[in-house]
Parts: C-alpha cells; sequence; structure tokens
C-alpha cells in the first residue's frame, strides 16, 4: 500500500491502496497482498472468475419466469440518471420486459435529468409512477440524519429503496430489478454472490442504521404515517408476494462508461456538470441532484476524498488511467467548496459555521482535515432554475 499524503488537504498520513489510490477512510475499505484493496480484488474477480455467458442466462431464465404472470413483469426503480435510465432501456429493448417504472423524487432533481426522465418514458413507451415526499418533513429529516450521521440524504438513501418494494406489493409485482451492484465500489458485498436489495441490505448500510421508527423518536412532529414509503415494508408482506429485489449488474457486466454511450445514442440522453469532478469526461456522473457537490464537500471533510478520487479509481482498476494523471485530477478538482452549499444552507435554516461543526464531528480518523487549503468551487450553469421554495 501508498502511505502518505497522495491528494489530501491532511495534517496526517494516510494508507491508500497500491492500484486504485483510495485511502483507507473509505468505509469497508481493507487492504490485502502488495497493498491492494479488497475492492479491486472484487473488480478482479469480476473480470476473470464470473462466467457472464452462464450469468446472462440465468438472467433470462429469472425474466422468463417472471414474464405475462403479474400486471407488470418486474419493478424498476429510476432516478433518470445513467445507471436507472440504461436498467430501464436494456430490460424493454433487449429482453423484451414490461416493466412498471417508479421514481422516488427526493426533492432536488436538476432540470435536465427531469428533461431525461420524460424523455426516457416517452422513447420506451412504459408505465410510470413518481412519488414525492412531504418537504416540511423531508426537511426535518436532513438535518437529523446531518447532525446524527453527517450525511443528509437518509430520506433519500430509504426512499429509493423501501418505495419501489412498496409498490411491488401494492401491485403485486415480485421481481423488481436495480442497476448497479454495490460490490462495484464497496465491500459490503462483493461479486461471487448475487446481491438483493432486500431487508437485510437495507438495515446494514442503506439506512444508516436510523430505522424510521428510529427517526420518529428523534425528530419532533413526524409520525410513522409520514415516513411510510421511508420504511420497509413487511416481512411478511414481502414474504407472501415472493418478492425478488435484483441487480441487472449481477448478471450482465456493468460499465458505466459504455452505458452511458449507449443511453446517449439511443435515447438521447444528456449529460451534465457537477460539481466537484472534470464534466467532460464524466458528464454522466451523478448528474440528478442538485447536491451532489455538498455530499461530496461533506465526504472530503469527513474522509479526505471526493467523488474524482472515487472516478479515478474506478478508471484505475478498469486501466483506464494512469497513477499520475488521478493523482492531478483529484487534486485539482476534489476538495472544492461547492457554490449549491449556499442554497443547501438556506434550505435548511443554518448557517455555514453549523455546517461545518457537524462535519468536523464525523471525520473518519486518521484524517484530520485542513480547511485552510480549500477553495470554492464555481456555480453551476442551471442554479437559476432550482427550486427555491422554503
Amino acid at each position: 500500500m501508498v502511505v502518505g499524503d497522495l491528494y489530501c488537504s491532511s495534517k496526517c498520513k494516510l494508507k491508500y491502496c497500491s492500484k486504485c489510490l483510495i485511502p483507507e477512510t473509505h468505509e469497508t475499505l481493507t487492504y490485502g497482498k502488495e497493498g491492494i484493496c479488497n475492492v479491486c480484488r472484487q473488480i478482479e474477480y469480476k473480470k476473470e472468475k464470473i462466467d457472464w455467458v452462464a450469468r446472462e442466462k440465468e438472467l433470462v431464465k429469472i425474466l422468463d419466469n417472471y414474464r405475462g404472470k403479474y400486471a407488470y413483469d418486474c419493478i424498476i426503480p429510476f432516478s433518470g440518471g445513467k445507471d436507472s435510465t440504461f436498467t430501464v432501456y436494456k430490460l424493454v429493448k433487449d429482453y423484451d420486459v414490461k416493466p412498471l417504472v417508479v421514481s422516488f423524487d427526493h426533492g432536488f432533481y436538476r432540470p435536465k435529468t427531469l428533461a431525461n426522465v420524460k424523455r426516457t418514458i416517452k422513447k420506451l413507451g412504459v408505465d410510470f409512477i413518481k412519488y414525492t415526499p412531504n418537504w416540511k418533513v423531508v426537511k426535518k429529516l436532513m438535518l437529523e440524519s446531518l447532525k446524527r450521521k453527517g450525511d443528509f440524504c437518509w430520506h433519500c438513501h430509504t426512499g429509493i429503496v423501501a418505495f419501489p418494494s412498496h409498490m411491488a406489493i401494492k401491485f403485486q409485482v415480485p421481481l423488481i430489478f436495480r442497476g448497479e451492484p454495490t460490490a462495484e465500489y464497496t465491500s459490503y458485498y462483493s461479486y461471487d454472490e448475487i446481491e438483493k436489495a432486500d431487508e437485510k441490505q437495507f438495515n446494514k448500510f442503506v439506512n444508516l442504521g436510523i430505522t424510521a421508527e428510529d427517526m420518529v423518536g428523534m425528530v419532533e412532529g413526524v409520525t410513522m404515517r409520514d415516513l411510510q414509503f421511508l420504511s420497509f415494508p413487511a416481512y411478511k408482506d414481502l414474504k407472501e408476494l415472493g418478492c425478488m429485489p435484483l441487480f441487472l449488474g449481477s448478471y450482465i457486466p456493468w460499465d458505466p462508461k459504455e452505458n452511458s454511450k449507449l443511453i446517449r445514442k439511443e435515447l438521447g440522453w444528456e449529460g451534465d456538470v457537477t460539481e466537484g469532478i472534470p464534466s467532460d469526461e464524466f458528464y454522466y456522473e451523478k448528474i440528478e441532484c442538485m447536491f451532489t457537490g455538498v455530499r461530496d464537500y461533506l465526504k472530503y471533510i469527513k474522509r479526505g476524498f471526493g467523488r474524482t478520487a472515487h472516478l479515478m479509481s474506478l478508471d484505475l482498476r478498469n486501466g483506464r488511467t494512469t497513477k499520475e494523471n488521478a493523482i492531478e485530477q483529484i487534486k485539482k478538482y476534489d476538495g472544492r467548496r461547492p457554490a449549491s452549499l449556499d442554497v443547501f444552507l438556506d434550505y435548511l435554516d443554518i448557517t455555514e459555521e453549523e455546517f461545518m461543526e457537524i462535519a468536523l464531528s464525523h471525520v473518519v480518523a486518521p484524517h484530520i482535515p485542513d480547511l485552510s487549503k480549500i477553495k470554492k468551487g464555481a456555480p453551476l450553469h442551471d442554479m437559476d432554475k432550482w427550486d427555491r421554495t422554503k
């Protein structure tokens, strides 16, 4: 492994994977032989050990087993981002699936994503349902989650998994297909197993260790009626349905770059600029949310790396860049104070001082952030079109 301060503004020395350069503060990361991390080893397993022809045959068998037997062949959770768009496209066009496409609206979709959603739904000709939770409740949940976990996205994490599961029960559709498995970038699961978006996964890391019942006890004025689609459905209801929540990337090799090229060509899907990353190259990455930059800024403060480091690690694992270029790009883009932070602070009615105090209380050792080296990032081109309703 590499030891030092390769690219983060830190007052200490961190350990980094000798292959992908991700530091030890990354969740679930461990280092093995030659200083290579467990996520890199999972990608090696994905490339060298999995029989993808056999996996696809298994996918076809699963789809044939459910096709035409229910109101819909499957449920597909959908944000309009690259992964969910590719998932809908692939299942509809290549496997002749009739899905119910469902979207959990976290409240911060950007204009181009909303246009992508509309275009995709029309071009593919699929049924579509969107749910948006009560903004006044969401605001309380965001602040509580930020304070307790240094992550304001609890309602989004839980909603994007729980809501489609509730729709599966409502419409009596057992099969749910998501896109990218988490084994691509963490080690909660690995590629030698078929990952499922079930209650075990939900409680393992999706909900940040906070259940809906916990939130009711933490947040004044919030009841379980407010959180019915943010809590995982009852086990007995899912068992009775025979719910099967799978990832398409467990059955076909997942490649965000190639997937994005395909949906651009076939659906007219448009990329965008995202704060804190080289968007000319990664035009497809996390373009959906107004506050991607804020979330990555929190990650940088807490762990010493941001989204560009994450993206460079993927390219290093896939032999698409060099360590020298990766370090150069990370130093150039990671750790900028996002302009969207001003909007975020206004939404939650907190000051930047309060925000920083919360963020610093969640720093992951041995990282020690050096705030004096943080520079301001440029505003996004569409910020004047964002909803500022309070």
